[in-house]
């Protein structure tokens, strides 16, 4: 297994991330296998969504949505006003994700792209880990 650790600045604001790129570069010429994300933190999760068009807003829109950053909400409460919230959404982003990785290119779809979403503005800096297994 090969890895690498991102270190990366985020806004003091709600985002999405692409590491497209970033996965691209490390997995180029490594032959057949999988690619793993991951991101060490209990306030960020990893998805694979179609980039460009809006949809990191509706990703974000939706998470407010389901778990509303509201002063007094949630239980978990240091931080920021709602900040519970954010120790919330591993559990409905997932910190971790696996792509296939053909020929030493992601085996990812016309649209998609890996992303870290974020909404934490407490903590703006991030590490994600991208391990290669080849087969």
């Amino acid at each position: 297994m090969e890895t690498i650790e991102l270190s990366l600045t985020t806004p003091a604001r709600p985002d999405v991330i692409d590491l497209t790129a970033a996965a691209a570069d490390f997995v180029h010429a490594r032959g057949d296998g999988l690619l793993s994300v991951f991101v060490p933190h209990s306030t960020a999760g990893l998805a694979i969504v179609e980039l460009g068009a809006e949809s990191e807003r509706d990703l974000l829109a939706a998470l407010d949505d389901v778990l509303p950053a509201m002063e007094g909400k949630w239980r978990h409460r240091h931080g920021s006003p709602g900040h519970g919230r954010d120790h919330v959404v591993p559990a409905f982003v997932s910190p971790s994700l696996t792509v296939p990785v053909l020929a030493g290119s992601l085996a990812l779809g016309t649209w998609q792209s890996i992303v870290l979403v974020d909404t934490n503005g407490d903590n703006r800096t991030r590490r994600v880990r991208l391990s290669f297994v080849g087969g």
